[in-house]
């Protein structure tokens, strides 16, 4: 499934990231997963929130800069293995995941990650299933860690 991620740049200090959330809260927006990568200086928060569009409003009303753009959800079986199937699968044809979310859900049995990834020496990301063969199903609702 392609969903919308929001990158926010922050300054890293202290409750920067309490305001953040008390802007998504405000408005109304809930996070869904995220993930937070930072330096001394600065961090860039990841977000997957059930309202994009009043997300960015909110956050740039805020004065924050914000990018939106496109990640894979994508069910992993929940077991023992599970994720290593799927990055092994990743790997052989030739992706590179950048970074990934674990999301708080499950599927049936499975567990949800979000991740965007590149052909290992490309700049271009695939953000869908549709653009990648691995990623694509040859049956509706069959999951990537069934493509073995």
């Amino acid at each position: 499934m392609k969903l919308k991620q929001l990158s926010v740049f922050l300054e890293n200090r202290a409750g920067r990231l309490a305001e953040v959330t008390r802007v998504l809260g405000d408005a109304g927006v809930n996070i869904r997963a995220l993930s937070l990568a930072d330096t001394s200086d600065f961090g860039i928060l990841r977000l997957l929130v059930d309202k994009n569009e009043a997300a960015i409003k909110a956050l740039t009303a805020d004065g924050l800069t914000v990018r939106a753009t496109d990640v894979v959800a994508i069910e992993v079986a929940d077991r023992p293995g599970g994720l290593a199937t799927v990055l092994a699968l990743l790997h052989g044809c030739g992706l590179n995941v950048e970074y990934m979310y674990a999301f708080l859900e499950r599927s049936k049995d499975n567990a949800i990650i979000g991740l965007p990834f590149r052909r290992h020496g490309e700049s271009a990301r695939y953000s869908s299933r549709s653009q990648h063969p691995c990623l694509r199903s040859g049956r509706r609702g069959k999951n990537v860690s069934e493509n073995r």
